[in-house]
């Protein structure tokens, strides 16, 4: 009960100063992840939750599910075939190399074997707007930008995942089955279009016809199907989530449209709870023994790796430099990056401890780091019509003629 109170009174804190957070640095993402580390053993001592708990496993795979179908929804196959090219060099070229990028310095900095380093690369190679939520959910930001930051952090989030298995498994010197991985990530892609598919074609009888107040409900209904039956399957349940998010969102428009804002609360409640869980994972004792190196390489994979991936996988293409910096710059981790770190502690593998460390670490310097500077590199970005000119909002036009 410690633990709902805290998430209460941080909630409504939250509530109460989103205002002066869309304005400013301040971000809710950090308060959450700060209150966590107050209220945890690190802090206060109000919580004792073990990183090895089922609770804290579920709670972040159901948070990044939640955010991964609802982020799906803005980004139906019009949108995908429109910035399919830029998306594509951020999933084809830039994952890749950032996944080697953090991996060389990882090996020599901290001294682990090149297996376990890979390991590190391929959990930290997916990134996450959540935690840049200014940035892709502005619509005064160009949809260009907005598109490929919400694409590409909707797919690799899935496509990370087979690698951290491979990288995983041979750590713990296991036999890597890569058939199984391939199956379970097919398995994913196809649920999470013919699930949704299925009911949305179902919805154009006649016979079915949802009460307004209800409409929102039908998307969340499939969103709990879909996830029951993925693991049920063992089937990829993140590819699934995006893919039925976009599925709903290509055949049935008014359907993604009533529950947009059902689903972003949702996402933000799911996402705020496993921010406070986390906060409370990361205790002085956990951090204490992290070496020089071990933060070198947190701040490297920030501040070069991505960047300069990101960079590189954008030359030649029509996207304004302005735009190229702030895609290079926002590539926070963020739910997949701990929920891959979870299966690290699971798998028991003698260097798991340290692992999992490390990818704390980074995922707190991200969320530090992306969610406060969403807000300024927003109105940085913002295109402001020259005075005199209409804007398409009465009250914007009535302001500018006010002396």
């Amino acid at each position: 009960m410690a633990l709902v109170l805290a998430f209460g009174v941080v909630l409504l804190i939250s509530v109460s100063l989103s205002g002066l957070a869309a304005r400013t640095i301040l971000s809710t993402a950090l308060m959450f992840l700060v209150a966590g580390a107050l209220i945890g053993q690190g802090g206060l001592g109000l919580v004792d939750i073990p990183s090895n708990s089922s609770f804290v496993t579920v709670l972040a795979d159901l948070a990044l599910f939640t955010v991964l179908f609802t982020d799906g929804q803005r980004a139906g196959l019009p949108d995908l075939k429109q910035g399919w090219r830029l998306s594509g060099r951020a999933l084809g070229l830039a994952m890749p190399l950032t996944m080697v990028g953090i991996a060389v310095p990882t090996h020599f900095l901290t001294g682990l074997d090149w297996t376990t380093s890979f390991l590190i690369g391929a959990i930290l190679s997916p990134t996450d707007p959540v935690f840049a939520s200014a940035i892709v959910g502005r619509t005064d930001v160009p949809m260009r930008l907005r598109r490929l930051l919400n694409v590409e952090s909707g797919l690799n989030d899935g496509l990370a995942l087979p690698f951290v298995l491979i990288f995983l498994a041979t750590a713990a010197n296991r036999d890597t089955d890569f058939l199984t991985i391939g199956i379970e990530l097919a398995a994913g892609l196809a649920l999470g279009i013919v699930i949704p598919a299925v009911v949305v074609l179902a919805w154009r009888l006649r016979i079915f016809t949802a009460e307004p107040r209800l409409q929102a409900l039908g998307p969340l209904a499939i969103a709990v199907m879909l996830y029951a039956t993925c693991h049920l399957t063992h089937a990829n349940p993140y590819l699934a989530a995006f893919a039925a998010g976009s599925t709903i969102a290509t055949l049935d428009r008014v359907a993604a449209e009533h529950f947009e804002h059902f689903g972003d609360l949702l996402s933000e409640i799911t996402k705020f709870a496993a921010l406070l869980v986390f906060g409370a994972l990361i205790t002085p004792e956990r951090i204490s023994h992290l070496s020089v190196g071990d933060w070198a390489v947190a701040i490297i994979a920030i501040l070069l790796v991505r960047p300069a991936a990101m960079m590189l996988s954008l030359l030649r293409t029509p996207l304004p430099a302005r735009e190229r910096s702030v895609a290079a710059w926002f590539g926070p981790k963020g739910f997949a990056s701990v929920v891959y770190g979870l299966l690290v502690l699971q798998a028991g593998i003698p260097t798991g401890e340290h692992v999992f460390d490390l990818v704390a670490i980074t995922i707190a310097l991200s969320i530090v780091l992306h969610s406060s500077t969403d807000v300024p590199v927003a109105k940085a970005l913002s295109i402001e019509p020259p005075d005199g000119l209409p804007t398409g909002q009465p009250e914007a036009r009535a302001e500018r003629k006010q002396p």
